[in-house]
């Protein structure tokens, strides 16, 4: 496996051109949203998002009327966000939303989530949807980026984020081959998405190369490559981490119905909250 890259160089153009497209029907019946969302309820006051990538969460958000901004590494994810808003506002106009065709974008910022800087601003919650957490690879980023968070919480305030519950029995495979995940459309042309795997027990990482072959009346007409790498955790690791930390009522579940975790768990979703 080759070396690990910082996470401002994961999700280039080339993801994030394809990642609404990809993402739509995986991610079709999720349930994170409104979770996020009951999060952001249950202590009224600024929510902030990191790794807000195209706005999927982030947008529902602040379409709910919670004042809200995102952070992301990837100017190209940040891009993506403001044309998916503004398509949004178009929609809700054509549909005669009046609400929904006033709604701007979000106050958005470029930053780390290991380093970023919003003070003086304070958030009641602060969370990380679908898996940025992953691409901190090393122990001081992952603690960097928590303590970062610590320092930008109202006392009491949170931070939720969540993980893939690794299959554990499937780490040990150090590799997958080639196969086709995902079929979608972008603009006028149809898309296969083409994925082979690379494991690396040791370090906890994972490798994953992604093929986007773009077909015209079914025959290929452009190919296009994505590295993205991507750190598991377990269940004590990430308390652990949240302790060392410094936060506080740490809790886990296995789910966004906030089960508790058990075998077979799909997620771990972690909540805690700044002392105070």
């Amino acid at each position: 496996m080759s070396e690990i890259d910082e996470f401002h160089e994961a999700y280039n153009e080339v993801v994030a051109r394809y990642y609404d497209g990809a993402y739509e029907m995986v991610l079709a019946a999720a349930t994170d949203v409104q979770f996020y969302t009951e999060l952001a309820f249950e202590r009224p006051g600024p929510v902030l998002e990191l790794g807000c990538g195209t706005g999927r969460v982030l947008l529902e958000l602040h379409r709910a009327g919670i004042e809200c901004v995102g952070l992301d590494s990837s100017q190209a994810m940040l891009g993506c966000l403001r044309d998916r808003a503004a398509r949004l506002g178009d929609r809700a106009a054509r549909s005669g939303d009046r609400a929904g065709a006033g709604t701007s974008c979000p106050e958005l910022f470029l930053g780390r989530m290991q380093d970023f800087d919003l003070t003086p601003r304070r958030f009641q919650l602060v969370y990380s949807a679908f898996r940025p957490f992953q691409h901190l690879y090393t122990v001081d980023d992952q603690l960097a980026c928590l303590r970062t968070v610590l320092r930008h919480l109202e006392p009491g305030g949170r931070f939720a984020f969540d993980v893939f519950n690794p299959k554990l029995d499937r780490a040990y495979e150090l590799s997958e081959p080639e196969a086709g995940d995902l079929r979608f459309r972008v603009d006028e042309h149809e898309v296969v998405r083409y994925v082979s795997l690379r494991r690396d027990p040791a370090r906890q990482m994972i490798e994953a190369l992604m093929r986007f072959e773009t077909l015209e009346h079914g025959q290929p007409i452009k190919n296009e490559t994505e590295l993205i790498r991507m750190r598991w955790f377990t269940r004590f690791e990430l308390e652990h981490l949240m302790a060392r930390a410094g936060y506080q009522n740490v809790e886990i579940y296995g789910d966004f119905d906030r089960s508790p975790v058990e075998h077979g768990s799909p997620e771990l979703v972690v909540v805690g909250s700044a002392p105070g």
